[in-house]
Order: structure tokens, then C-alpha cells, then sequence
């Protein structure tokens, strides 16, 4: 939906009386200034880490996985290593998961 759209919507709940005109206004300034609305959109903090995810290129043993996850979870790449080595041990889960982001991540 276009912002044109979103104030037309906006404009008609004002009408209706279900947004006062501050409330109106507030909402307009916060379209305009291109602040994603409360509970939409892809403002989610979980959608935007991981657009963020990337492969480290300067933290990396095999393919900057670990340096990646440490990147954005802030733990040190060295825990991710020794958790993918324990899922690893458990019936290799940890290999494939590696596997599968290593693949799928891009790097920075």
C-alpha cells in the first residue's frame, strides 16, 4: 500500500471518528517520516537481524559461520563453534546446519 493510501485510510478513520485529530496527525507524521506502523509491516527486531545475518570474512575457520552468528547474537564465535561441535556429536545436526548457512548466508 502506497503512503497516498495509507493517509486516505487514515483520513477516513479520522471521518469516522475512530482517530482524533492529534492521533491523525501523530500517525501522518510517523507515514511521512517512513516509520513502519506498530505491528506491521518488517519492522519486527527478529526479520531485521536477520537481514542483517551475514558470513564473517575476518572471524572464520571454514566459512565465517560462527563469526557471522557472534556478529549478531553477541556471544564469541569460539561458544558457536563448540555448539555446532556438540550438535555435531548428537547426531550430526550441527554439521548440516552449518552446511545449510554456509550455503545460504551470503557473506559480508
Amino acid at each position: 500500500m502506497s503512503i497516498a493510501e495509507e493517509i486516505h485510510r487514515l483520513d477516513e478513520l479520522r471521518a469516522r471518528g475512530v482517530l482524533s485529530e492529534a492521533e491523525f496527525q501523530q500517525a501522518k507524521a510517523r507515514l511521512l517520516s517512513g516509520a513502519t506502523p506498530a505491528g506491521g509491516g518488517t519492522g519486527a527486531p527478529a526479520v531485521e537481524v536477520l537481514n542483517r545475518f551475514r558470513r564473517s570474512r575476518s572471524d572464520s575457520w571454514i566459512g565465517g559461520v560462527c563469526g557471522g552468528l557472534a556478529l549478531i547474537t553477541g556471544l564469541e564465535s569460539w561458544i558457536w563453534r563448540l555448539i555446532f561441535a556438540v550438535m555435531f556429536l548428537f547426531g550430526g545436526a550441527g554439521a548440516l546446519l552449518y552446511i545449510l548457512l554456509w550455503v545460504f548466508v551470503p557473506s559480508d
